[in-house]
């Protein structure tokens, strides 16, 4: 296999695996995908995937000046906090009027779901560690080499791995509420308890300093 194939492919596996666990971006995806349209979360997932190819980019030329910038990182990670936080209420809250059509604070708005993917992923800093970690790894193994080529394939196999992953979300997501019934009545039920989960994981990941920013900057903790 040439060699910038084998680097696309490993962006891609990466990505593709990393997308499959529940967590806020591919359940959000799912969401405007059975409330509104497929071709609505699929400008949600560009829009996230768009930003997580620019921090990938930031982790393999710019780790020094991450490290640098813990204080306003772990700032972020405190906001994303609160504002999943946030989106466990408005989705509890969506739930409680139990007529399948009530919109979460998520989607209850006019933002075109392209900027949406956009901001939710850019306010979420902890994939920069999360990809630095395996950039590191896939360097230290020789397969990515530190030339634009590798980079780019890097990336591009990453956009793709990701789309991957959040479209098994839109799609699974839509083929299972419509063999459920009243499978939309229970939509904002298990969106609400995602992020409340999420939630409750990071807040003791922060309290306990054993967040992804965390032992990216002190690895040997």
């Amino acid at each position: 296999m040439p060699k910038i194939l084998q680097v696309l492919f490993w962006g891609f596996l990466i990505s593709f695996l990393g997308s499959l666990p529940l967590g806020t971006l591919n359940v959000a995806a799912m969401q405007i995908g059975i409330q509104e349209s497929v071709r609505y979360a699929m400008y949600f997932s560009f829009g996230s995937l768009l930003v997580e190819m620019l921090y990938v980019r930031i982790s393999l030329v710019g780790i020094d000046w991450v490290r640098k910038q813990a204080k306003m990182m772990r700032f972020m990670e405190w906001i994303t906090l609160g504002i999943i936080i946030a989106l466990a209420v408005g989705s509890f809250a969506a739930a409680l009027k139990d007529d399948g059509h009530s919109k979460s604070i998520l989607l209850n708005n006019h933002m075109n779901r392209f900027v949406l993917g956009m901001m939710m992923c850019a306010i979420n800093p902890v994939q920069i560690p999360f990809w630095f970690g395996w950039s590191a790894m896939l360097f230290s193994k020789n397969i990515l080499l530190p030339v634009n080529t590798h980079y780019n394939g890097y990336i591009i196999g990453i956009g793709i791995g990701t789309l991957c992953g959040n479209a098994v979300f839109i799609f699974g997501g839509k083929w299972l509420i419509s063999r459920i019934a009243n499978g939309e009545g229970y939509i904002n039920w298990f969106v609400g308890a995602v992020f409340a989960i999420t939630a409750l994981i990071q807040f003791v990941k922060l309290i306990r300093n054993k967040d992804a920013i965390n032992k990216m900057i002190h690895p040997n903790k």
